[in-house]
C-alpha cells in the first residue's frame, strides 16, 4: 500500500519557506535571453559534477556533437559524455572506454537509456532503464509500451573503463536474457522505479554529510502513477548492493523520514498534476532532477509532464515545466513556479522536455543555476533543437523576509 505524503508548505501570496534557516523563496524567473543551442544530437542530459571538476552527461538516442573529435556518425541508443568549462565557455568530451550501444544493434541487444548518474570517490554511477519491448517494430504498434527495469553499471576510474554491478566488463545482454540478476531493478510492482534520477549534491558528491545516496523515480507508467513520485536510499559505500536499499515509507511527526527495505509498502513522496501523461508510444513523463544547493540550503527539483493530445499521443502540445524546494531530499516539497505551456524564447512551437538543473552550474551565491533540456520541436523534416540547450534562471528571494527573521 502507498502511504501519501503531503508536500506543501505555504506563506501566502505565493510565497514560500524553506524549513531550513529563513530564506523565503518567491518564485523563479527563466532569462530567455540567455538560451543556448549548443547542438549535438540526442536527449535526456542527466548530469553529474566529478572530483576532477568536468560534468558527466548521459545522451540517449543520438549521433552526439560533431566538433568532438572522436565523432563518427553512430546513431547511439545510450552513452556516456564528459563536459569541460562553464556555461559560456564548454565543450563535450568523447569518452572511448564506454562500449557502443547502437540503435542498429536492436533487436537482439537489449535496449537501454542512460538516465540517474552520480560521480563519487572517483567513480561514475549510472543507471539505464530499459522498456518492455526491443522496438523492432514502430513503438506505437506495440501492445502496453513501457518501462519495465533498470540497469546499474559503474566506472572506478572516471568513465575510462566500465563494468556491470557485479564487477565484470560492461555488457548489453541479449534481449532474452534481461532478468532480476542482472538487472538492480526488473518488473517491480506497478513498473515503480524503472526511471531513476540520483540527487545530486555538488562537485563528486562533496556536500552531503549522512552518507546516503538518494535516488528518484515515478511509480509507475500510468497516469495515476507515473505522476506519483517514489525515493529509495543507499549508504554510499553500498550502491551496487540491491539488497541494501531501503524505500521511503513516509514522514514521522518530527519530519525525518521512515525507511523500509519492502519495496511493496514503499509510500508517497509527492504528486504532481494528472493529465500530463502519455498513453501511445511509451509513456514518458515526470522524471525529475534533483540538486542540492548550497549556498541558499535547500533542495531543488524541476520536473515535467508531457503536452498529451486527449488520444494520449506524446507532444502534441508544450510540456508542463514546475519546480519545488524542500529542508530535506524527501521534502516536503514545496512548488516555487509552474508553466502548464513550457515554450522556450517566446516559440510557441517548443516541445521541451526533461528539464535538467546542471549540478556544476549553481551560482556561488545560489541565486541562478543554468537548466538543460531538449526540444522535440519539427520544423519541416527535421528537429532542429533535438540537442543540449541551455539556460539560466534566476532564483528570486523575498530579501525583507529574510532580513526580519519572518
Amino acid at each position: 500500500m502507498n502511504k501519501q505524503h503531503d508536500a506543501s508548505s505555504t506563506l501566502g501570496n505565493g510565497q514560500r519557506r524553506n524549513s531550513l534557516g529563513n530564506t523565503v523563496i518567491k518564485g523563479l524567473e527563466r532569462l530567455e535571453e540567455t538560451t543556448i543551442r549548443a547542438g549535438g544530437n540526442g536527449d535526456n542530459w542527466h548530469m553529474t559534477w566529478a572530483d576532477n571538476d568536468k560534468q558527466y552527461v548521459g545522451l540517449c538516442d543520438g549521433t552526439a556533437w560533431e566538433n568532438v573529435p572522436e565523432y563518427n556518425g553512430k546513431s547511439y541508443n545510450s552513452r556516456v559524455y564528459g563536459i569541460q568549462g562553464d556555461p559560456l565557455d564548454f565543450n563535450f568530451e568523447h569518452m572511448p572506454g564506454f562500449p557502443d550501444l547502437l540503435i542498429e544493434d536492436f533487436p537482439n541487444c537489449s535496449r537501454y537509456y542512460g538516465f540517474g548518474i552520480l560521480a563519487l570517490n572517483d567513480g561514475i554511477y549510472q543507471f539505464l532503464s530499459t522498456p518492455n519491448h526491443p522496438f523492432a517494430v514502430h513503438p506505437q504498434a506495440l501492445p502496453d509500451p513501457r518501462f519495465v527495469g533498470a540497469k546499474l553499471i559503474y566506472s572506478s576510474d572516471n568513465g575510462q573503463t566500465w563494468k556491470n554491478q557485479n564487477g565484470s566488463p560492461l555488457c548489453w545482454e541479449d534481449w532474452q536474457d534481461r532478468n532480476s540478476e542482472n538487472m538492480v531493478f526488473f518488473n517491480e510492482p506497478d513498473g515503480a522505479f524503472s526511471l531513476l534520477t540520483i540527487l545530486q549534491m555538488g562537485k563528486n558528491y562533496h556536500d552531503n554529510r549522512d552518507g546516503y545516496v538518494y535516488v528518484y523515480a515515478p511509480n509507475g507508467n500510468s497516469e495515476g502513477t507515473m505522476n506519483q513520485l517514489v525515493m529509495f536510499r543507499v549508504a554510499r559505500e553500498s550502491i551496487l548492493d540491491r539488497q541494501a536499499y531501503e524505500f521511503f515509507a513516509g514522514c514521522r511527526s518530527d519530519g525525518s523520514a521512515e525507511w523500509i527495505k519492502d519495496i511493496n509498502a514503499r509510500g508517497i513522496v509527492h504528486t504532481f498534476p494528472s493529465g500530463w501523461v502519455n498513453k501511445k508510444f511509451h509513456p514518458y513523463a515526470w522524471h525529475p532532477s534533483v540538486v542540492y544547493n548550497r549556498p541558499l540550503n535547500v533542495y531543488m527539483m524541476a520536473n515535467w509532464g508531457m503536452g498529451c493530445s486527449a488520444e494520449g499521443d506524446w507532444f502534441s502540445k508544450p510540456s508542463y515545466l514546475g519546480f519545488w524546494t524542500a529542508p530535506n531530499p524527501w521534502g516536503p516539497w514545496t512548488q516555487i513556479h509552474e508553466e502548464s505551456q513550457w515554450t522556450v524564447a517566446g516559440d510557441s512551437e517548443s516541445r521541451a522536455y526533461q528539464p535538467q538543473i546542471s549540478p556544476k552550474w549553481i551560482s556561488a551565491d545560489g541565486k541562478s543555476f543554468w537548466l538543460v533540456w531538449t526540444d522535440w520541436f519539427l520544423s519541416g523534416e527535421i528537429r532542429p533543437y533535438y540537442s543540449f540547450n541551455l539556460q539560466k534562471v534566476r532564483i528570486i528571494i523575498d530579501e525583507e523576509r529574510k532580513e526580519n527573521n519572518v
